[in-house]
């Protein structure tokens, strides 16, 4: 019998992946099932990205195997972006690398900086991924506890009276996913300190910063950052372009060269012309970002009044594609309401559960959906709150 090597059994399939299977049964089955679990945007890139995008492909020469650094437009518009946006300034040729999504540089990353035995701060709650890819190298995933009384900020003092002799790297997620916590700047700067102090590489994976959040911040602006930090970044969400599979990581030029020894033995580069299309997509000026924001402010509400309806608490304050809401005491966990909603109501929304121990008692609610599907949704909600209380 041929076994799977050991480290497939370090990890699970990926909760989404299992859950949208058993959402699929059930649309099968003829029923209309509400997916408000996932953060993948349901809106169109610009116009001009599109156009782009057509008009390159249609090229004879951009259909060949491209740089495994990326092409020097899409870099310089990375670099253009960040200095235009968080005030960074990054070296395009050799502080900046093109990514198949941020996703992937978490593996590229790991693969780069970890040995077996290695170890790995993670925040709990905080993105699956983390601690998957940490097990998939053979590293030991050492959670650090966020606590809503804190802001959902590290506790670095707590974090300090451990022994952290074999932590090499921490994973940081400002804006945070799933609890919605902006980037604390004084935070941020003590987190470099404590990453110089240790030895520790510090990686922020930075997608949401352009989501309902006043202020922009990139962990790179914190002076001496590049000397420790990895900051991941993506089109995702800010731009609309999830299965387009574009990021980029950044950091001091011999980190970069650290993991494009990994990812060039892994891809043979990106398409270029998804590659000319993200140069245009960074192009975008303020108003796209007021345009996107405008109609996520909007969602919000709604999901605002999904959170009321089902007696969750949740702070307004919140920034990013999702609302975490604190679920009522009569519920022992965030499950089984997702649960009872997906039964009765045919509504999912994701239990904090698969975000770590710290989130069992919360719920997230994804704003990628249309107005008229989350009034729809809270429709459902509103009735089977009405019938518990009338029963």
């Amino acid at each position: 019998m041929i076994k799977p090597a050991d480290r497939v059994n370090s990890v699970q399939e990926y909760y989404f992946s299992v859950k949208l299977k058993q959402i699929e049964q059930m649309r099968s089955e003829g029923k209309d099932v509400i997916n408000l679990g996932i953060g993948s945007p349901d809106r169109m890139p610009a116009p001009e990205v599109i156009e782009t995008l057509g008009r390159v492909s249609a090229k004879e020469d951009v259909h060949g195997y491209q740089s495994y650094l990326g092409i020097p437009a899409l870099r310089q518009a990375f670099a253009l972006w960040y200095q235009r946006s968080y005030g960074v300034e990054l070296d395009p040729a050799s502080e900046i690398l093109t990514l198949m999504g941020s996703k992937e540089g978490i593996m590229h990353i790991s693969m780069a900086f970890l040995n077996p035995g290695d170890e790995v701060l993670i925040p709990n709650p905080g993105y699956p991924t983390y601690k998957a890819v940490t097990n998939l190298v053979g590293a030991k995933a050492r959670t650090y506890t966020l606590n809503e009384s804190n802001g959902w900020q590290p506790d670095l003092s707590a974090i300090e009276k451990e022994d952290l002799s074999r932590v090499k790297l921490m994973w940081i997620n400002y804006p945070h996913m799933p609890t919605g916590a902006a980037a604390d700047m004084d935070v941020m700067k003590q987190i470099i300190a404590f990453g110089k102090k240790h030895n520790i590489v510090i990686c922020n994976d930075n997608p949401y910063s352009f989501v309902l959040n006043p202020e922009p911040s990139s962990l790179l602006s914190v002076e001496g950052a590049k000397d420790i930090a990895i900051e991941l970044n993506s089109l995702s969400k800010s731009h609309n372009m999830a299965g387009w599979r574009i990021g980029m990581a950044a950091s001091n030029s011999k980190f970069i060269n650290y993991i494009l020894r990994v990812k060039s033995n892994m891809d043979s580069g990106m398409y270029r012309p998804l590659q000319e299309a993200a140069v245009k997509a960074l192009e975008a000026g303020a108003d796209w970002y007021k345009e996107l924001n405008a109609e996520y402010a909007e969602r919000r509400k709604l999901v605002f009044e999904i959170m009321d309806a089902l007696r969750c608490s949740y702070n307004k304050k919140q920034v990013g594609l999702f609302v975490w809401g604190r679920i009522p005491s009569e519920y022992p966990d965030g499950q089984e309401l997702s649960d009872l909603l997906l039964e009765k109501a045919n509504v999912f929304i994701t239990p904090g559960f698969i975000f770590g121990d710290s989130g069992e008692q919360y719920i997230r609610v994804s704003l990628c959906s249309t107005k008229k599907i989350l009034a729809e949704s809270l429709n459902r909600v509103n009735r089977i709150v009405n019938k518990t209380i009338s029963n």
